[in-house]
């Protein structure tokens, strides 16, 4: 189950929505990690059954709107740099000096 969280998060292009996801799973699992109680245990699992359900259908809806642009998270570090060293330096000077 904790995997699937994993994998299904992974698909949200956005940077921040995929990290949410791998934390609240991550939070989520590890705060009931010492229940014993089946019936608690039963009802855990099928609560993650439906919240994996909502991230499933999510992802997929995300991924058909989402912007083309990709997060700064999201880019590799040499095309920053890249893109960094084609600005002038001239308009990096703050207004009024």
């Amino acid at each position: 189950m904790y995997r699937s969280f994993l994998k299904h998060g992974a698909k949200f292009p956005n940077y921040n929505i995929r990290e949410y996801v791998r934390r609240k799973a991550k939070e989520g699992f590890r705060a009931h990690r010492e229940e014993t109680d089946a019936q608690k245990l039963s009802g855990l699992l099928q609560d993650a059954k439906q919240e994996l359900e909502v991230v499933k259908r999510q992802s997929l809806v995300y991924s058909m709107y989402a912007r083309k642009q990709k997060s700064i998270m999201d880019m590799p570090l040499e095309r920053l740099l890249k893109d960094q060293a084609e600005i002038p330096t001239n308009t990096l000077k703050a207004p009024g000096l």
